[in-house]
Parts: structure tokens; C-alpha cells; sequence
């Protein structure tokens, strides 16, 4: 389980294959000075519920993983995680998209 620290050391713990791909699509974001909010279930064990911040290029950041080595990225669901991002209700996080074969 992975973190992201946000603001003033607020922890916001989420899957490292999650963050992987949350972490591309941030820094992509905010390389291009955009603003917008990220939204996400709260995960098993915390309080039921969920969540919303707001990331700005000037709020600072730290992604810490668990795994030492760096996944293989899923680009459909980078691409499904971005299309979120650039809406009115920012992103949120949203199971992996995984390819299907077609029956």
C-alpha cells in the first residue's frame, strides 16, 4: 500500500499499482500548471466513506510506494484516469480498466 502525502503530511494511503498509474497522471497535470481534484473510495479498515482533494502545481507532493520495483503501466486506463482529470469533477479512482478480447 502506497502513499501519497499531500499538503501539510497528509497521508492518503492507496494501492501501488493504483498509484503507479495516478502518479503519471498527476505529474502530467501538473507539469501543465493544471489544477484539478482527485476523488477516491476511503479503503478497507478506514472509516466508511470518501474523499476529495485539491492538487495545484504549488501544493507539494511525495508518492511512496512499498514495492521497489515500478509496475508495468496500463495505458487504457492512464487514458481513462486522464479523461477524468481534465473533467468538471476531476479525477476519480476507478478500478483498472483491463483489456477484454472481443467474443
Amino acid at each position: 500500500m502506497g502513499t501519497i502525502q499531500h499538503g501539510n503530511g497528509d497521508e492518503i494511503h492507496i494501492d501501488d499499482r493504483a498509484l503507479a498509474h495516478l502518479k503519471v497522471v498527476i505529474a502530467t497535470k501538473l507539469r501543465r500548471n493544471e489544477s484539478f481534484t482527485l476523488s477516491w473510495q476511503h479503503p478497507e479498515g478506514d472509516p466508511v466513506g470518501r474523499s476529495t482533494i485539491w492538487l495545484h502545481p504549488a501544493i507539494p507532493l511525495r508518492f511512496t510506494f512499498d514495492e521497489s520495483e515500478a509496475p508495468q503501466l496500463n495505458t487504457n486506463w492512464i487514458q481513462e484516469l486522464m479523461q477524468s482529470a481534465s473533467s468538471t469533477s476531476g479525477i476519480s479512482l476507478v478500478d483498472e480498466v483491463l483489456d477484454t478480447p472481443e467474443v
